[in-house]
């Protein structure tokens, strides 16, 4: 499992990210605090405090990561320069 942190500040980058999990095979989640979202689930992430980085978990192989990390690289933080 790989994991970054992404920023999505307006409903269009919501949408663009959910479009982009959805095009793939794998599981993808959103973790907030203790709440662990479907990347898939626009009502999911939409519940979510979306003002703060979150962090992005990809259930799948090496190269499974690497290609979804190219669709959603214009979302991805550090989420240690937030602070």
């Amino acid at each position: 499992m790989k994991f970054f942190h992404v920023l999505l500040t307006s409903i269009g980058n919501v949408k663009q990210f959910v479009n982009a999990a959805c095009s793939e095979p794998f599981d993808i989640d959103v973790v907030a605090g203790r709440y662990i979202i479907d990347a898939k689930s626009i009502m999911g992430l939409f519940s979510l405090d979306l003002a703060k980085p979150i962090r992005v978990e990809v259930h799948g192989t090496e190269e499974d990561s690497a290609a979804f990390y190219k669709k959603v690289e214009a979302f991805i933080v550090d989420p240690l320069a937030e602070k």
